[in-house]
């Protein structure tokens, strides 16, 4: 898998190989196969997150084509924006966020506390748009900026490009690098997919390195089921066609639909109890927008026995918990969910 991607321009901004670790008293718990997690909330870059990895080949690709301005765009506590703008800040790049009231989430620190803050900290210029305004001001934002002789390169939401997704066909080959080392061949991979670099990248990675793993994504992002469906079908089309791999798209793609709840950002009561049972069982934190809904997925398929054939399943943490100072009031005080 490495040769694939060795002619391929990047630039080491995270911590990896991230750690591969059982969760054995979950698994137990849940009395399904051996859990593992794939802690890529241990990257960097201010808190880290899966966005790293996808900015190690982005980032590259903006210093090819030698641009001094990047911008980005997200919801207001973007993940994506804030590591955007700690690689910009590493590499002495202008960093513009737009960010977009997505969102329908009320707290008063919404756009001051949490991702934001950690934006401002690194200094990235932060342009707050309601989501209609967005493609328009953005396009000026662009054109300003190359009329003050600005080089400007420009990531989509989430670095969900066919270069961002090359860091996890990367990730596929460090986890089966990893599960080999510990001794056990991973049977399936979950994760919450929003944008889709992950899941395409994910795919493609274990499609190159022969792997029969299946990756199932946990839609967290998109009420349109199809929509993102054919997102992120036409993304790992792209993908394979980069790196020269054939596989069959269509059947390579799964998501499960059931777990997003009422909107993209809005926790459910069942992500705030996986929240809370992870972090009462195993210390490890995890965000109510992407990996808590993500993990709620992976604990309603176990308990539905849909993974009862598997021996070992991996979790892939995305990162996100910079977002849980905002969405404070939607815990319990006592923490405590049962």
């Amino acid at each position: 898998m490495t040769h694939i991607l060795a002619d391929i321009p990047r630039i080491d901004l995270g911590f990896t190989p991230t750690p591969l670790e059982p969760l054995d008293r979950l698994s137990e718990s849940l009395g399904g196969p051996r859990i593992w997690i794939k802690r890529d909330d241990c990257t960097g870059l201010a808190t880290g997150g899966n966005k790293t990895r996808k900015l190690e080949f982005l980032m590259a690709d903006a210093m090819a084509h030698r641009a001094d301005t990047v911008i980005t765009f997200g919801a207001v506590q973007s993940n994506h924006a804030r590591q955007t703008a700690a690689a910009c800040a590493k590499l002495g790049l202008e960093c513009h966020l737009i960010l977009t009231r997505r969102v329908a989430w009320k707290h008063p620190e919404y756009e001051t506390s949490g991702n934001v803050l950690f934006d401002r900290l690194l200094g990235a210029h932060l342009h707050f748009l309601e989501t209609a305004e967005a493609e328009s001001a953005s396009a000026k934002l662009i054109d300003d900026l190359a009329r003050k002789g600005r080089r400007c390169y420009s990531i989509p939401t989430g670095g969900s490009n066919a270069i961002g997704a090359l860091g996890y066909a990367r990730c596929a080959a460090e986890i089966l690098d990893q599960s080999q080392s510990r001794e056990f061949r991973p049977d399936r991979i979950v994760h919450a997919t929003s944008s889709g670099g992950t899941q395409a990248g994910l795919i493609a990675g274990l499609a190159a390195a022969d792997s029969d793993c299946a990756v199932i994504g946990v839609n967290v992002y998109d009420t349109n089921h199809d929509r993102i469906e054919r997102r992120i079908g036409r993304l790992l089309a792209d993908l394979l066609l980069r790196l020269q791999l054939t596989a069959d798209v269509p059947g390579k793609v799964r998501i499960v639909h059931d777990f997003i709840g009422e909107d993209y950002g809005i926790p459910t009561q069942q992500t705030l109890q996986a929240i809370a049972t992870l972090a009462a069982t195993e210390g490890i934190l995890v965000d109510p927008v992407y990996s808590g809904k993500g993990l709620v997925g992976l604990l309603e398929l176990i308990r539905q026995n849909e993974l009862a054939a598997c021996d070992n399943v991996v979790f892939v943490h995305t990162g996100g918990v910079a977002s849980l100072p905002v969405y404070a009031s939607a815990f319990a005080p006592d923490g405590r969910y049962e």
